[in-house]
């Protein structure tokens, strides 16, 4: 494991790390990592000189890699809600390749992987535990360190509320960022995960009839609601040169 994190927190699940018979070797800047790992060996190393490292000491293959895999067509549902994997096949297809997307969608998290294409360094920004609220924040911090890339936003409702004030630094600063603000009505990741629980009744994991447009808009973010695929890609296709909010209806969908 070069660069990644390895043992990430979240809900527990009985049973081995890894299968039996597997050796693991994670190579990481963070010395604290490396201490707390409960398996495997720790090197405590830059990945990029241990990959070099590498290059050199193992022969090269034979035959050139490949061409990607080609991504699945997206799943569908019923209308006006769109599936999660329609709305990322949009940003792929419609958004520039070096994009550098900040997500905080936990519950949408397959049908992200399903359907990205991230090809280039800094393309994604993701929390390396459970909690909530880095997503818009990170976003605006994102697109003010690097003013010349494209940056996106990918906001689950549920996760917005937790920081939803930085669209205001946003606005003040006029930052160039689209945030893509999924709506499902619901705290999808928890409803998820009280289901893991055994307890799938769990009260106020619903919150429907949020409007972010007109949040947004408070904060001084233009904004839109799109209601359709085709609304969506032709929306994505724009260049702003300052923020702006994009809210889509969503089916529910599970993070794994």
């Amino acid at each position: 494991m070069l660069g990644a994190p390895v043992f990430r927190y979240h809900e527990y699940l009985p049973g081995r790390y890894l299968p039996e018979g597997t050796r693991l070797i994670q190579v990481t800047e963070d010395g604290a990592a490396a201490a707390r790992a409960p398996m495997g060996e720790a090197l405590v190393a830059d990945p990029a000189a241990v990959i070099e490292l590498l290059l050199k000491e193992l022969d090269a293959p034979a035959a050139p890699p490949g061409e990607f895999r080609p991504v699945p067509a997206p799943a569908s549902t019923e209308a006006p809600r769109l599936h999660p994997e329609q709305v990322f096949a949009a940003l792929r297809d419609e958004q520039p390749g070096d994009t550098a997307y900040v997500v905080e969608s936990t519950s949408t998290n397959s049908a992200w992987w399903r359907q990205m294409d991230l090809r280039e360094p800094g393309s994604y920004y993701f929390p390396a535990a459970g909690g909530l609220g880095f997503g818009l924040p990170g976003a605006v911090g994102v697109a003010m360190a690097q003013p010349g890339r494209p940056v996106v936003g990918v906001i689950g409702d549920g996760s917005a509320n937790y920081g939803i004030t930085a669209l205001w630094t946003a606005a003040r600063h006029r930052v160039p960022l689209t945030v893509v603000l999924l709506r499902n009505g619901t705290y999808g990741a928890l409803r998820w995960f009280s289901g893991l629980l055994g307890v799938p009744d769990a009260p106020g994991l619903d919150i429907p009839g949020l409007d972010f447009t007109r949040i947004a808009e408070g904060y001084g973010v233009p904004a839109r609601h799109v209601g359709g695929v085709d609304e969506l890609r032709a929306v994505l296709a724009e260049r702003p040169d300052g923020p702006r909010l994009v809210q889509v209806d969503t089916a529910l969908t599970t993070p794994s």
